[in-house]
């Protein structure tokens, strides 16, 4: 279902990428504007921020409509309120839509979240009406899961879509993910030097190894040559030495 979503997403994006490179006008894309950011389905404004085409609002009466987009890419309904006087009047689907981005925004830091704290950041009054808003419009939508907790008045999130990272965000990332690099190619360069050390120490053991059978090996070839010097027949007579000495030494004496 994640992945649907997300095909979805870019499909939208390449729908309205699409759409503001024919347009050439201000009103034009002020209206593909309020359009993208009312569309039910679409939850990803930062690409749409960097098409060339909407520069065109820049220095008109509709640039305003760029700061609404920055808006819905970053933003929540705090803060649409607490910049109101410098942005577009929305239309009632785009106070949903800046609800639902709220909602994605909190579960960002945290998957508890009281009623209390949800029904001041969404401007709700009740918790019927909260909860209709999390299920009807959240959780449906498929934006967030998660179990409503009349008992603790809490929703816990079992799962939220991810928003659109800030620049800052996306630098604080980069630089997490270059320490990363950076750790893990020491890591692979002090594992390179531990398997060169084994490789190493295996060839010397292989050396002491060869070198100790090759002793083994001289010293049998030596004890061999030995008896074949000295012949069987001397061998024998040493024996036999040994025998009369025994039998000398047990023979009792008169």
């Amino acid at each position: 279902m994640a992945m649907d979503a997300e095909r979805r997403q870019a499909e939208l994006i390449g729908q309205f990428s699409a759409q503001a490179a024919a347009l050439s006008s201000a009103p034009q894309l002020a209206a593909l504007v309020l359009e993208a950011t009312s569309h039910p389905a679409l939850f990803a404004f930062s690409e749409l921020l960097t098409l060339p085409a909407l520069s065109k609002l820049v220095g008109t009466q509709y640039a305003s409509s760029l700061d609404a987009l920055r808006l819905f890419a970053y933003g929540t309904l705090k803060d649409y309120k607490s910049n109101s006087g410098s942005l577009p009047a929305l239309l009632p689907d785009q106070i949903r839509k800046l609800k639902q981005l709220s909602v994605l925004t909190l579960a960002e830091s945290t998957k508890i979240l009281p009623y209390d704290q949800l029904m001041q950041e969404l401007d709700v009054s009740n918790v019927r009406e909260l909860e209709d808003f999390l299920i009807n419009e959240c959780m449906y939508s498929g934006i967030v899961r998660g179990k409503l907790d009349q008992l603790r008045r809490c929703f816990e999130v079992q799962f939220a879509a991810g928003r659109d990272l800030t620049p800052e965000q996306l630098n604080n990332m980069i630089d997490t993910l270059s320490d990363w690099l950076g750790t893990s190619d020491s890591l692979l360069h002090q594992i390179q030097e531990k398997i060169k050390w084994a490789d190493t120490m295996s060839e010397v053991n292989k050396k002491h190894q060869k070198e100790f059978e090759d002793r083994v090996e001289e010293a049998k070839k030596s004890i061999k040559a030995d008896i074949d010097i000295r012949g069987h027949d001397d061998f024998l007579s040493e024996s036999g030495g040994i025998m009369d000495f025994e039998e000398d030494r047990i023979r009792p004496k008169r």
